[in-house]
């Protein structure tokens, strides 16, 4: 079962339910696009306004950039070696400890799709589609060969409207597609 895309209300209530550490996680993935499992690999090291990542699944490389403000939470609840240590501070946070407290969330709030932390980097795609209107910029972004991949993660609030769910527009208005 594929994840899906969460409306800016249902960002927000997972968000909300999270435990501290795990939503800095999440914050991270909506704003970098990053997999789950590259933002738990980040190292203190690279925690810098701008960095390079090679990403664990495609092994491309990728520059992104996180705000002062995130930056600055991050760094403060990092590692030594780690930017998400786990509980062994040698380890980082795993991947499963996230995706469980996500889906936690997603219950709490009993939301009817299948909300995982990849539905993050759906919405960032979403999102970035909005504001620059490129799919070629958001493919690069993501790091897909494929437009036709792009397409099903920067379309998928359409794809989530024409299967009958109510779509948040940015400004807070309801739309019944």
């Amino acid at each position: 079962m594929t994840t899906a895309y969460l409306l800016d209300r249902e960002v927000s209530h997972v968000l909300a339910a999270l435990t501290p550490s795990n939503r800095l996680v999440c914050r991270v993935c909506l704003h970098t696009g990053l997999r789950l499992g590259d933002v738990l690999a980040l190292r203190t090291q690279q925690l810098q306004p701008h960095f390079w990542v090679r990403e664990s699944k495609t092994g491309k490389r990728r520059q992104v950039g996180l705000p002062a403000g995130l930056l600055a939470d991050v760094k403060e609840q990092a590692g030594e070696v780690w930017a998400f240590p786990g509980r062994d501070p040698a380890k980082h946070r795993t991947r499963q400890a996230v995706w469980a407290d996500v889906k936690r969330a997603g219950k709490a709030f009993r939301l009817p799709q299948n909300v995982a932390p990849h539905s993050f980097r759906k919405v960032y795609a979403v999102d970035l589609l909005r504001r620059y209107g490129d799919l070629d910029r958001v493919r690069r972004a993501l790091n897909h060969g494929s437009y036709a991949t792009t397409m099903v993660y920067a379309m998928a609030d359409r794809l989530m409207a024409a299967k009958g769910r109510a779509h948040t527009d940015r400004a807070g208005g309801v739309c019944e597609r």
